[in-house]
């Protein structure tokens, strides 16, 4: 059996968010794999513990991708800072074709177009992908997730760091579907009374006062803040208050555009140019919409770079919502030049934190030995890029640890879901499958 289809059979996707499935990837053909290590979000730290305790798993994922793709170059890479990591990674290169590229500590090093420029010097064509540059990029966990596939593991775990507000802030392995809910529990319980929940990291995840997430295969962990806390309630503002305020206080002054790291490698991404179309409700969207398509939603326009506290980031999400309902596809320049000032222009994290107000949560996080496991578990159909799988368990079932329990669609782009151990289907609600263990 072929690599592209063992992975296939394990349901491994994109671990480190992106959540897309990884044969589709291993089914191309390019010169070199990079492993994405940098886990630039601020507090997160389940990638530099993975690396630092499964160092030859992340390597034989490597080879193992770099064989399926006929690859001939193969770099892991990591922040320098990430003492440990570094260390071990080095140590499991040893007597490999996998070496070490060393990152700066900058927000966001994760970006695939910086990161296959920084690793490779080549530029991602606009609206492309890493493949177009000769390049299949994965997320160091992803490829430890292809290392077990090949010895027929399925995914059934995640790593994901709980930080912030909490008593003991740690990063635990914890089977799919677990309760975030018990995952902080873990970690000592809340240190707030009145908890703000930002999924996915502060930057790019999802900020909600809802508790009751589970863990699915592209988490990476949750940061907990006060809701008082003053990137909780900007998160948290109405989009319609959002619009409201940049319309009425956005002077164009560029900021927003000058740290933007798109704009910096030389993409045309302006959010300064996107704010206009606040104003211009009536003309001119297809104009304003259009500097917004090649945006990485990073949010250091949002949450760094505006000296009025606006909402570049947001509006340039709207606009790409609105060109896909509108099927407006980017059309503009093609010719790629990064920025002289690129390098000057950088965000160290250490800046970021300060301006986020969270150096008073810069803990460590380190890794628990043993994993965490829950009576319950309650797995999203949807947990990929691609159509929701269908269950095909029913109410009572009694099913094994890796058993296929639900399909993505015949022929359709998904990930194969597994029962992550043992027990007894105990309920098949709404878009989720209730696993009880024995």
């Amino acid at each position: 059996m072929s690599l592209v289809d063992k992975v296939k059979l394990a349901g491994v996707v994109g671990a480190g968010g992106g959540g897309f499935p990884a044969h589709v990837k291993l089914a191309a053909k390019a010169d070199t794999v990079i492993a994405n290590g940098a886990e630039c979000e601020p507090l997160l730290h389940k990638d530099a513990a993975v690396m630092e305790q499964y160092p030859a798993q992340v390597v034989k994922g490597v080879q193992l991708a770099m064989q399926a793709l006929g690859a001939k170059d193969g770099v892991i890479g990591v922040k320098a800072k990430n003492k440990h990591a570094v260390e071990a990674i080095r140590e499991a290169c040893k007597g490999t074709p996998v070496r070490v590229h060393l990152l700066g500590d900058y927000y966001p090093a994760g970006d695939e177009y910086d990161l296959v420029h920084e690793v490779t010097g080549r530029l991602i064509p606009p609206a492309g992908i890493p493949l177009q540059a000769g390049v299949v990029v994965n997320n160091v966990e992803t490829l430890i997730n292809i290392a077990a596939a090949d010895e027929g593991r399925p995914v059934t775990m995640k790593t994901v760091t709980i930080g912030g507000a909490v008593r003991e802030p740690v990063t635990l392995t914890v089977p799919i579907g677990t309760s975030y809910r018990e995952c902080i529990e873990a970690a000592g319980g809340l240190s707030v009374a009145d908890p703000v929940f930002c999924y996915g990291g502060l930057m790019m995840g999802e900020t909600t006062a809802d508790p009751d997430r589970v863990v699915v295969k592209t988490s990476t962990g949750v940061i907990v803040l006060p809701a008082d806390h003053r990137i909780a309630e900007r998160k948290l503002k109405p989009a319609a208050i959002q619009a409201k305020i940049g319309k009425s206080a956005c002077d164009q002054c560029r900021a927003c555009t000058e740290f933007c790291p798109r704009f910096l490698l030389g993409y045309a991404v302006e959010p300064h140019q996107v704010m206009r179309s606040l104003a211009f409700t009536a003309t001119g969207n297809d104009i304003w919409h259009g500097w917004a398509a090649l945006c990485c939603s990073c949010g250091l326009c949002t949450l760094y770079a505006c000296p009025e506290d606006l909402f570049p980031k947001e509006a340039c999400d709207s606009a790409k919502v609105a060109m896909r309902k509108a099927n407006v596809k980017w059309s503009g320049p093609t010719k790629i030049k990064p920025h002289p000032m690129r390098d000057g222009r950088r965000v160290p994290i250490k800046s970021l934190a300060r301006k986020l107000n969270i150096l008073s949560y810069e803990h460590p996080a380190p890794l628990r030995a043993e994993p965490l496991f829950p009576k319950e578990v309650a797995l999203p159909l949807k947990q990929s890029a691609g159509s929701p799988c269908a269950p095909i368990v029913k109410a009572g079932d009694t099913v094994k640890a890796g058993q296929v329990i639900a399909e993505p669609p015949a022929n359709a782009l998904g990930a194969l879901l597994h029962a992550p151990f043992a027990g007894t289907i105990s309920a098949i609600a709404g878009e989720r499958i209730i696993l009880t263990r024995k």
